[in-house]
Order: C-alpha cells, then sequence, then structure tokens
C-alpha cells in the first residue's frame, strides 16, 4: 500500500516542506543579521535620517491582501473550486507585481530625495534601506516564479483537494513573504 505524501498520512513532513522550512530558516537568519547590523551601525553614528517613502504604505497593503487571495487560492483547491484557484492565484499574481513595482516607485523617491546606495557619499541609512528592501524584493521575485508555475499547473488541472502539495508549498512561502514585509516595515518604522 503507498501512503498519499500530500496528505502526509505517514505522520512525518514532506521532504520538500521540510526543505522549504530549512530555506525559510536560512531567510530569516539573513534578515535577523541585517536588522542586527543596521541597529549596530545606526549606533556608530554618521546616520542622516530620512522619511521612508509613503510608498511603503501602499504596498503593505498589497502584500497583506496578496496573502489574503492566496489563502483563498488554497481554500478553494482544498474544496475543488478550480475556477476560483485560477482567479485567485492570479490576482496573486497581480499583487505581487504591484508590490515590485511600488518598490521601484519607492526607490525612485529616495532617488529623488538624494538618498543612494553606497559610495563615498552616501548614507548609510540609505544603503541599509536599499540591501533590506532589495534583498525582500529577490525574494517576493522567487515567489512569484514559483506562484507561476503553481498558476500554469493549476489551467492543467495538477492543483485540486487531491493534489495540494504545490499549493500548499507556494501558500507557505508566499506567507513568509507578507510577514518578512511586515516585519521589515514595522522594524522601519521603529528604527528609523
Amino acid at each position: 500500500m503507498v501512503a498519499n505524501i500530500d496528505n502526509n498520512t505517514t505522520g512525518g513532513i514532506h521532504p520538500l516542506k521540510f526543505s522549504l522550512w530549512l530555506i525559510i530558516l536560512s531567510i530569516v537568519m539573513m534578515f535577523g543579521a541585517f536588522t542586527s547590523a543596521y541597529i549596530v551601525r545606526r549606533a556608530e553614528g554618521n546616520w542622516l535620517e530620512f522619511d521612508l517613502p509613503q510608498m511603503f504604505i501602499i504596498n503593505t497593503v498589497l502584500i497583506i491582501l496578496s496573502s489574503v487571495t492566496m489563502q483563498w487560492a488554497n481554500n478553494a483547491a482544498k474544496k475543488d473550486n478550480l475556477s476560483l484557484v485560477k482567479i485567485m492565484l492570479a490576482l496573486t499574481m497581480l499583487l505581487g507585481a504591484g508590490f515590485l513595482f511600488g518598490q521601484l516607485s519607492a526607490w525612485d523617491n529616495l532617488v529623488q530625495n538624494n538618498v543612494y546606495f553606497g559610495g563615498t557619499s552616501s548614507n548609510p541609512a540609505g544603503s541599509f534601506l536599499y540591501v533590506l528592501t532589495g534583498v525582500h524584493g529577490f525574494h517576493l521575485i522567487t515567489g512569484l516564479i514559483f506562484l507561476a508555475i503553481v498558476l500554469m499547473a493549476s489551467f492543467k488541472y495538477k492543483v485540486h483537494s487531491k493534489n495540494m502539495l504545490r499549493l500548499q508549498l507556494c501558500t507557505i512561502y508566499w506567507h513568509f513573504l507578507g510577514g518578512l514585509w511586515l516585519y521589515l516595515y514595522f522594524f522601519l518604522q521603529v528604527n528609523h
């Protein structure tokens, strides 16, 4: 008899889920190091304060909404509502892409306010802001690629209540990216 690894009937964790949690743990450690370095460097001085881009507020709303639509897709798949799965995954992709364009707009706003990355005349606060948001943006791009793969699978009817693993992995990662952004946003609000 073969156990259904998708529903985890064997009592263990699926190897892909375990791998995803290891990836998430490594990303958490990386951002923990970045934010710790931010606090230490800020205490050293030569730290010029500036206003955070207002676009960050809009991006926060977009990432929360995308997490809601992602969960909605996951719930729809459990009920075999396949048309809703496709709609919610597509909407999640649009919201995620909107978030990335919002980040580019925020960076443009920073440049217009003479906040640059690196260089001898740069402000370390600005450099940290670019690194934190840029590395998060990179991970969001990887999430969008993963989401596109799951969306394509949903159009081939490979995402449904009996085949949830791909969607579950994508949902976990997407919620993590949303939570990571909320952490970064509130960290920057408090420590800026």
